[in-house]
């Protein structure tokens, strides 16, 4: 873990490294339980953030 910030008040301080355990113990938890292969997905960049949906040349905008 990281020093401390001393310009940062107790509670914030409380705070970040509350969130360093949750990032560190979600690390561990992604390690010990890999998520399967996607078969059949699509290829590519994510549809949902780079705009249209498209299968088989059919496009749909959200």
């Amino acid at each position: 873990m990281s020093e401390p910030r001393p310009d940062l008040p107790p509670a914030a301080q409380r705070a970040l490294a509350e969130a360093e355990e949750r990032r560190r113990a979600a690390e561990a938890e992604a390690a010990a339980n890999p998520r399967p292969a996607e078969y059949g997905g699509r290829d590519g960049l994510d549809p949902a953030r780079y705009g249209d949906w498209e299968k088989k040349g059919l496009a749909i905008d959200f």
